[in-house]
């Protein structure tokens, strides 16, 4: 039995083309036919294409994918900063 997601997957993260079977993307150079409607017609953003008519969403195939996501990098700090207090003595 596998002890862990790699090794159940073969040791990869992301399954190859051929075990993921077909995904619907937005080409660029092609005609795209939206899966919804049938139309031609797109708006392109940075990492979606959105039918102009039924507003089907279709991720870019140019768009930088990394384990099935953008990479999103969060930063926590705190609202106000730490003030030390110095106090007479």
């Amino acid at each position: 039995m596998a002890t862990s997601i790699v090794e159940a997957r073969g040791g990869c993260i992301i399954p190859q083309a051929a075990q993921r079977g077909y995904h619907i993307v937005y080409r660029e150079h092609q005609v795209n036919h939206c899966p919804g409607c049938g139309h031609t017609h797109w708006y392109i953003g940075r990492v979606m294409a959105e039918c102009a008519f039924c507003q089907t969403a279709l991720p870019l195939e140019t768009a930088p994918l990394v384990a099935g996501g953008q990479i999103v990098r969060t930063v926590r700090r705190p609202m106000m900063p730490q003030v030390e207090q110095a106090f007479a003595a």
